[in-house]
């Protein structure tokens, strides 16, 4: 199992990965900062947080998924990143598991589509936001920023190094 875990070619399948996290909650946040009244409604609709937070959680959390998405884009900061994706994926994950349980007939919020007919919860959207958190803890444990900004700027901080001693 350790020679799987030290396989080379996981840096290089972690970039790809990245990017593919980094547009899914680049296409996520789209709507929600352009429409944040359509997100508040569909954040008080899981009935989760008290109604005073409702509207603080729709206007901080797509600026927070567009911070991540742009960095890991970017492959600048990546671990952190990836660390926040998995943060958020596993708050949604909760909210989604949660409502589920109480039998709500929803629309998930995740993406532009607006009524519970559009795009309904259901295990299927557990699915698909676990194999999300999947993706996301990969990048956190194999992601060496081969292709992104902090290889470069390691780079150059070396150089700088190299020069000055």
């Amino acid at each position: 199992m350790s020679r799987v875990l030290r396989w080379r070619g996981h840096a290089w399948l972690a970039a790809p990965v990245r990017w593919y996290l980094g547009g899914l909650f680049l296409l996520a946040c789209w709507h929600k900062i352009a429409d944040p009244g359509a997100f508040a409604l569909d954040v008080a609709t899981y009935d989760l947080l008290p109604l005073v937070l409702v509207n603080l959680m729709a206007l901080v959390l797509p600026w927070v998924e567009l911070a991540a998405a742009l960095l890991l884009l970017a492959g600048l900061r990546v671990r952190p990143a990836a660390l926040l994706v998995s943060a958020m994926m596993v708050m949604f994950l909760l909210a989604l598991a949660t409502a589920l349980a109480r039998g709500l007939d929803m629309s998930c919020g995740c993406f532009a589509a607006q009524g519970a007919d559009q795009d309904p919860i259901s295990a299927a959207t557990l699915v698909r936001d676990l194999v999300w958190l999947g993706l996301s803890l990969y990048v956190v444990a194999f992601d060496r920023s081969l292709l992104g900004l902090d290889r470069l700027l390691a780079a150059r901080t070396k150089a700088r190094a190299a020069e000055g001693g």
